[in-house]
């Protein structure tokens, strides 16, 4: 893939992929890929596969229906509970459907596993009605980070099936000449441990950590009294601080020793020279670089430590000291970034003036306006001088979008819009008002779309689509956060809903959770166990049209976009996990279970 705003495409490695046999998704033993057991076939009528919250919407498409009514009966007795009227039916040119309606069942909140049925279509599969579909999913998807960790061994009391030794204890990183000081010459050996794997590869990245960790962040910061609640079973719980502020803290804690401590700059990642072989992290022992100090990364890293700066000073006798050492971190990786401000990441111009050659992902950003605008309010939240929104005003008229890792400047929004009282009346206006247009475009689409859904261009399916869609829906939920607007809500929740089911793949595109889950992810501690199941609770990347021409694997389905997916291992433009693919979706399916299941309220 090219083009300074998408992920770069990874290079493959030659390795026998493991393959589906049939949709029951039965082990087979290694052997050739047959496309016609891994193409996604889906039934029609596509609901979520987790169930639904009583007091949530409840919403199944339908494709393909003759009749116009449906019923909801129940699951084991069959007696009708519900009736209903399709919606009119609608084409969507983007799974070249044209029979497309939705039936909803908002109405029904009594508790109980149901069915839906269409005249002439069938019987959905059985769903349930209750309080735990979308929490299971919450702890599902940040649990997900933890499988994520290096450094540590996954013990089998918080792993489970999917233990194993600890990888990649990177406490004797070299210094690359690319990122060579006079205190640290190249080959200096620097410790710098902890974090996340980056996605289906051995790697850590500063740049996507930093989305990454704000939206775990976020959800501390927004809910802190559904997060403090929120156990996912790892080393931390029960301790005094929330999982997920434990979890983003142990990103951090890498975070910190990525500066340069003379000068305050920050190393764009910490990798390899080139991709691991699809073998388990503790067998991965290829020399570790970090590698050049950018721009991006250090405005990244500062934006992220000025806000877990402002989370955990709410925690002064669990972190002592914490706090005001993070904000110092940032201030002086802010410094940096003022002196440095054109220290792009270019890996071909770095490979042909250094050695080793670096062949990993890029992250590269040729425009770092929107990194300066979130740096610049995060310090400002944290720090209360206005000196920074000076600097880096935060309303621009490209700093709208929906947010991605290379474009962070709603981000600086979605953290001003949430302490707007902090700022004066007009800027809070405007950010506000730049926050709910975003977001009313998108239920736009989500009203107009045969899907119900925000995801209505072709331009949606990209790269890592699945986080188009669950970044749209952190998106939806600022804004009913600041209108209290429940349209807004509802679409965010059609988003998740398209995430775990409601699609024309008929996937649950988050693996072990739902009845049909990917089970071939490109993601090499999956790849390299001996268990049938992939690693539970990874987000894989979803449609993109251009996957075959990005990874060259055989046997997608379709061309047209919301098909265009394919579960193989070889599909690493389709079908690889990575961690600003989780965040959203953890912190989306967290803010909707605590909207909806935190007191009764009647849907909209």
């Amino acid at each position: 893939m090219t083009g300074g705003r998408h992920r770069a495409m990874r290079t493959i490695v030659t390795h026998t992929m493991r393959i589906a046999v049939s949709l029951s998704f039965a082990a087979s033993p290694v052997g050739a890929q047959t496309p016609s057991s891994i193409a996604p076939t889906a039934a029609a009528i596509r609901l979520s596969q987790l169930g639904f919250l009583p007091a949530a919407p409840k919403v199944a498409v339908v494709v393909g229906a003759g009749a116009s009514t449906f019923a909801v009966v129940g699951a084991e007795r069959s007696d009708t509970v519900l009736r209903g009227v399709l919606t009119p039916s609608k084409s969507w040119a983007l799974s070249g459907e044209e029979n497309v309606r939705r039936a909803d069942f908002s109405r029904l909140t009594r508790p109980g596993r149901y069915r839906l049925v269409v005249p002439g279509v069938g019987a959905s599969a059985a769903f349930e009605i209750g309080p735990r579909p979308l929490r299971a999913l919450a702890v599902a998807t940040l649990k997900g980070f933890y499988y994520q960790r290096t450094a540590i061994p996954l013990e089998p009391t918080y792993a489970g099936r999917w233990a194993r030794g600890a990888g990649h204890p990177d406490t004797a990183v070299l210094v690359h000449p690319s990122a060579a000081s006079p205190s640290r010459p190249a080959g200096t050996r620097i410790s710098s441990p902890l974090g996340w794997y980056d996605a289906g590869d051995y790697n850590k990245y500063v740049v996507n950590s930093g989305i990454s960790t704000y939206s775990l962040l976020l959800l501390a910061e927004q809910y802190p009294q559904y997060a403090s609640a929120l156990r996912t079973n790892i080393p931390e719980s029960g301790n005094a601080l929330p999982d997920v502020l434990d979890e983003a803290l142990f990103n951090v804690r890498w975070m910190r020793t990525m500066q340069d401590p003379a000068d305050g700059g920050v190393y764009h990642k910490l990798t390899n020279a080139a991709f691991d072989q699809f073998i388990e992290p503790r067998a991965a022992t290829a020399p570790r670089y970090v590698v050049q100090k950018s721009t991006a990364a250090t405005l990244d890293f500062a934006a992220v430590m000025a806000q877990a700066s402002r989370v955990v000073r709410g925690y002064p006798r669990q972190l002592p000291g914490l706090a005001d050492s993070l904000a110092s971190a940032a201030l002086a990786a802010w410094r940096w970034a003022r002196q440095h401000p054109d220290s792009l990441y270019d890996q071909s111009r770095l490979n042909a003036a250094t050695a080793p050659q670096i062949q990993t992902g890029t992250y590269g950003d040729r425009r770092v306006g929107d990194e300066f605008r979130w740096a610049a309010a995060e310090l400002f939240l944290t720090t209360k001088q206005d000196s920074f929104l000076v600097a880096a005003p935060p309303v621009v008229s490209d700093s709208v979008d929906v947010p991605s890792w290379g474009s962070v400047g709603t981000l600086a929004l979605v953290s001003l819009a949430e302490h707007r009282r902090e700022l004066s009346i007009a800027t809070a206006s405007e950010i506000v008002e730049l926050l709910i247009g975003l977001a009313r475009s998108l239920r736009l689409v989500a009203d107009t779309t045969a899907y119900g859904i925000a995801m209505g261009r072709r331009a949606d399916f990209t790269w890592g689509s699945n986080a188009v869609a669950a970044n749209q829906g952190l998106v939806l939920v600022q804004a009913y956060r600041l209108t209290r607007d429940t349209s807004y809500l509802r679409a965010a929740h059609a988003n998740l809903d398209y995430l775990v089911g409601r699609n024309p793949t008929g996937y649950s595109f988050v693996t072990g959770v739902g009845t049909k889950t990917p089970m071939f992810p490109h993601h090499r501690p999956s790849a390299s166990d001996t268990i049938p199941e992939p690693v539970p609770g990874l987000l894989v990347g979803g449609p993109n049209p251009s996957a075959p021409q990005q990874d060259h694997c055989t046997g997608y389905p379709s061309s047209l976009p919301a098909l265009s997916y394919l579960d193989a291992q070889c599909s690493y433009a389709s079908n690889e996990i990575a961690i600003n693919w989780n965040a959203p979706i953890a912190y989306l399916s967290a803010a909707i279970d605590a909207e909806y299941g935190a007191r009764p309220r009647r849907a909209p």
